[in-house]
This record gives structure tokens, sequence and C-alpha cells, in this order.
């Protein structure tokens, strides 16, 4: 599985090659489009608010990758 960091506005968002198919760590990109400075708060808060809309099928839908952390020491995995 490859593993790279794309740089968009200056800021790295982790992605991996899964299936012939690049996936992003959706944490990163939040912090990078909302400018959050909790990320991993923002993406909780935004399931719960889908869920709670009536969009069950979320956790159906997304598939949780192994990533770099973004340390990048240790790998971790993606957030949900």
């Amino acid at each position: 599985m490859e593993k790279k960091l794309v740089v968009f506005q200056n800021k790295e968002i982790r992605r991996t090659l899964h299936d012939g198919e690049w996936s992003f760590s959706i944490t990163d990109v939040i912090g990078v489009l909302v400018e959050s400075s909790i990320p991993r708060r923002y993406w909780s808060d935004l399931k719960r608010k889908l869920t709670n809309e009536g969009y069950n099928e979320l956790y159906e839908k997304i598939v949780q990758l192994k990533l770099p952390s973004t340390d990048g020491i240790s790998p971790c995995a993606s957030p949900r």
C-alpha cells in the first residue's frame, strides 16, 4: 500500500493508495478546509449531526485505513 503526503494551502494531508484509488485523511482535509484547531472533534460532531438527521448508513460507507500519524512516528488509524 503506497502512502504519501500531499500539500494543500501549505498544510499536509495524509493519503494512501487503496484498491487503485487515493484515500485521504478526513481530519486532515477538515483541518485545511474549515481551519479547525481540533479537526477530529469537528468530524466527530459532524458524524453525530448527520446520524441525527437520518444518514444512518454513514458508518457503513466509511472505510478506515492505516495512515502514518501526524507526527510521523507511529502508524495510526485514519479518523472515522
